[in-house]
C-alpha cells in the first residue's frame, strides 16, 4: 500500500499524531509530508491520502489564525496550511480513499472541526471518503498531546489500513 499523510501542524502536536497514524498504517510505503511542502499532485499509485491539522475558529487554520498563533508564541508556523493545499491539489484521476482527522482542545470543549471541513473539500474534487472525520484532543492551543492519544492515533491508522485493504485486493 502506497499511503501519504499530509499534516499541518504549529506546535508540533498535530505532528506527533500524523506520525503515529503513518505507523499505524504500516505498508510497503507511507510517507508522512508537512502540508507546505506536500506536493500538489498525488502519485498515480497513491491507494490512501490522510490530511490532519488544528482546528482554529472553528474550521481548518487560516493565515490569520497561524498569525495569531504566532503572537502567541508559536515558534514554526507554516507558511501553507492544510486549507491552502486542499485548495491547490490536483483532483485524482480516480477515487483515491481519503481519511481527515484534527486535533482540537480538550477543555473548554469547542465546536467546530477542521476534518470535517477538509473532508468536505477533498471529497468535493474526487476524493472517495474511508472513514468519518477523526478528533484527536491536546491540552491547551499548544499542548501537549491528551493523554492515550498517541495510541488512539496508531490504532486509528491501522483500523484505516484495514478499511483499505478490501479495496487493494485483487479479487475487489
Amino acid at each position: 500500500m502506497h499511503a501519504v499523510v499530509v499534516f499541518e501542524s504549529i506546535w508540533g502536536n498535530t505532528e506527533q499524531l500524523a506520525r503515529e497514524v503513518a505507523a499505524g498504517l504500516g505498508g510497503e510505503r507511507t510517507e508522512v509530508v508537512d502540508a507546505a511542502s506536500a506536493p500538489v499532485a498525488l502519485e498515480a499509485d497513491v491507494d490512501l491520502l490522510v490530511v490532519g491539522g488544528p482546528t482554529h475558529a472553528f474550521s481548518m487554520s487560516t493565515s490569520s489564525t497561524r498569525e495569531a498563533a504566532k503572537q502567541q508564541g508559536a515558534a514554526q508556523v507554516p507558511t501553507r496550511g492544510i486549507r491552502e493545499w486542499i485548495e491547490a491539489v490536483s483532483s485524482p484521476a480516480r477515487a483515491v480513499p481519503v481519511a481527515t482527522f484534527d486535533t482540537r482542545v480538550v477543555t473548554p470543549r469547542l465546536p467546530g472541526s477542521a476534518a470535517k471541513k477538509a473532508m468536505k473539500r477533498l471529497v468535493a474534487l474526487g476524493f472517495r471518503p474511508l472513514a468519518k472525520p477523526e478528533t484527536f484532543g491536546v491540552h491547551g492551543y499548544s499542548g501537549p498531546v491528551a493523554d492515550g492519544e498517541l495510541d488512539r492515533a496508531r490504532r486509528w491508522g491501522a483500523e484505516l489500513a484495514g478499511l483499505s485493504a478490501p479495496a487493494l485486493s485483487p479479487d475487489a
